[in-house]
C-alpha cells in the first residue's frame, strides 16, 4: 500500500501512539495515507476506534510479526 507519512510507535504504551498519530494527522492534507506501526496490545482496538471517532478512514490493518500496522486515510 502506498502511504505518505509513517508513524513509528513501536515500544510505546497507550496513549502515546494515539497522541503521536494525532500530531502527525494535523500536518497532513486530506486524502493522504498514514502508516502506523505499533506494538501496544491495545492498538488493535485503539486505532480502529480512533479512526471512527475522528472521521478518518481505516484502510487496512495487518500484523508484521509482533508489530501491528495500520493505514489511515486523512479525511
Amino acid at each position: 500500500m502506498v502511504f505518505n507519512v509513517e508513524v513509528d510507535a513501536i515500544g510505546m504504551n497507550c496513549p502515546l501512539p494515539i497522541l503521536r498519530t494525532k500530531k502527525v494527522l494535523a500536518t497532513m492534507q486530506s486524502g493522504e495515507v498514514l502508516k502506523i506501526k505499533a506494538t501496544d496490545a491495545g492498538a488493535a482496538h485503539d486505532f480502529p476506534a480512533f479512526a471512527k471517532q475522528t472521521g478518518n478512514e481505516l484502510l487496512a490493518s495487518t500484523n508484521e510479526g509482533e508489530v501491528l500496522v495500520f493505514y489511515l486515510k486523512r479525511r
